[in-house]
């Protein structure tokens, strides 16, 4: 069994590492002071905080290689980090200071784009948003969309196989990626850049990095699909009596739109409550026991679709699925809408600590979760409430604790273990996972140990061995 230490290098130790590090990137791309450093060092949430040898900043590919092979022949653990908005720690440090973190911010060009091909090729250090604006400029669009893409990174999203609110028509960040380059454990670069759609040549290298989280490897660019723009977006607040109208209504416009359908949101009226009280004031909205933000996209700029959505609502309220609908009459309404549902984790943050889960279930189990879910929380914590939001059109839901007072948060952030025991245990049960978007980091490296079978654990452990024997990759994260 391979042991390693926990503590921290001596001062020569640590010069005679980092010294020649400056040589590679640059002098000012080493970070080595506490103030420099502590952005790295904690994670969005503030849940987890790390030390570090040192924050490196490698500009280009070459570099990072170098960076890897220099902390192989040292010993050295290294922590790949993009924007750092994840939320369950899988790009911070541990506590040990032996670990060197590598930020990839700079790797930051578009290296092409091919209209034709509808592909771009994007550095990992690349901002989601700069991606989306160098679509828009080609007349394109790439539909990744999530709450922190003003400063999350192409890498990140692709380490933790991100999802957003366009999943239901446009797939995962691993449905967007037809080839990668990635700097791997031992220090070779490989370069998978391909821009084709079929290409089964033996084991699949790309999909086995996206989503790893940095534990397989340091993906460096990506070519990523791009799709046309839609020129006409629908934009619909609707106020619903349960989640069983919001997936009955799901299925509808599936039926009735199809692939028109980009987003279905649902969203628990605590979730507005706290954007009002943090944020500040939101549009006139239907007043409902449950909430859905739903958008259709189309290419045809003639108002077909407008139409026909206008049409659906009537027959909607009428059928009882929904009690009152909102339509955005302007990008600026649009807009607005949808600044609502992103800003809810934020306002949940300013509220202060609550026990977080990002959950998946089959859709039509959505609303059986809620319903019995609420019971068993308040049998083990009397007085609980929850926060629930999010991708309702592919299950995926995020699903918040906490005590109405905020004095007893503490005592109940102290028994999470035992809430995140009920909650999982019924994901599980109605065949769902206990981590849909946001990855397994450190929050759920434990906790998958009870949902995952010996043998696919086991597989895991066997590809972690193979490609990074020595364990300096990520180390303590997913496994």
């Amino acid at each position: 069994m391979r042991m390693r230490t926990t503590s921290t290098p001596n001062r020569s130790d640590s010069a005679a590492f980092l010294d020649p590090l400056a040589a590679i990137v640059g002098s000012r791309h080493v970070l080595t002071t506490p103030d420099d450093m502590a952005p790295a060092l904690t994670d969005w949430r503030g849940r987890y905080r790390g030390r570090a040898l040192a924050v490196v900043r490698p500009g280009s590919t070459a570099e990072v290689q170098a960076l890897v092979r220099a902390c192989l022949a040292a010993g050295v653990p290294m922590v790949p980090q993009g924007g750092n908005t994840g939320l369950c720690g899988g790009a911070t440090p541990d506590e040990s200071g032996r670990a060197l973190v590598i930020q990839l911010g700079r790797l930051n060009r578009i290296r092409s784009l091919d209209a034709c091909n509808h592909t771009l090729v994007a550095e990992a250090g690349c901002c989601l948003a700069a991606v989306q604006a160098a679509a828009r400029e080609a007349g394109l669009s790439f539909p990744l969309s999530l709450a922190s893409e003003g400063s999350c990174q192409i890498g990140g999203n692709l380490s933790t196989n991100a999802g957003g609110v366009q999943v239901l028509r446009y797939g995962t960040t691993r449905d967007l990626v037809l080839g990668i380059e990635a700097v791997l454990p031992n220090g070779e670069c490989w370069d998978g850049l391909m821009a084709v759609r079929k290409n089964n040549t033996g084991y699949d290298l790309r999909h086995l990095l996206i989503g790893a989280e940095g534990t397989l490897g340091i993906i460096t660019a990506a070519v990523l699909k791009l799709f046309p723009e839609p020129r006409t977006r629908v934009t619909a607040w609707l106020g619903l009596a349960s989640p069983a109208a919001a997936t009955r209504l799901l299925e509808r416009l599936q039926q009735r739109f199809d692939a028109h359908l980009t987003a279905f949101e649902l969203i628990c009226p605590r979730a507005l409550a706290l954007v009002r009280r943090h944020i500040g004031a939101v549009p006139p909205l239907p007043d409902a026991p449950w909430h859905v933000l739903c958008e259709l996209g189309d290419s045809d700029v003639a108002g077909a679709l407008q139409t026909r959505v206008e049409a659906f609502f009537p027959e909607s309220l009428a059928a009882g699925d929904i009690a009152e609908a909102l339509l955005a009459r302007s990008e600026g309404q649009r807009q607005a809408l949808w600044r609502i549902r992103e800003n809810i984790s934020e306002a949940q943050k300013r509220e202060g600590v609550s026990i977080k889960h990002d959950i998946a279930l089959p859709v039509s189990r959505v609303p059986e979760f809620l319903d019995r879910i609420g019971p068993r929380l308040q049998q083990a914590f009397a007085g609980i409430r929850y926060v629930a939001f999010g991708h309702l059109g592919d299950g995926n839901l995020h699903f918040n604790l906490s005590m109405p007072d905020a004095g007893a948060n503490a005592a109940l952030v102290a028994r999470q273990t035992e809430a995140n025991r009920i909650v999982h245990d019924l994901v599980h049960e109605l065949g769902g996972s206990i981590a849909a978007e946001h990855g397994l980091g450190q929050l759920k490296r434990d906790e998958i140990r009870r949902y995952k079978s010996p043998v696919e654990l086991a597989a895991m452990q066997a590809i972690k061995q193979a490609l990074d024997p020595a364990g300096l990759m990520n180390p303590g994260k997913v496994l």
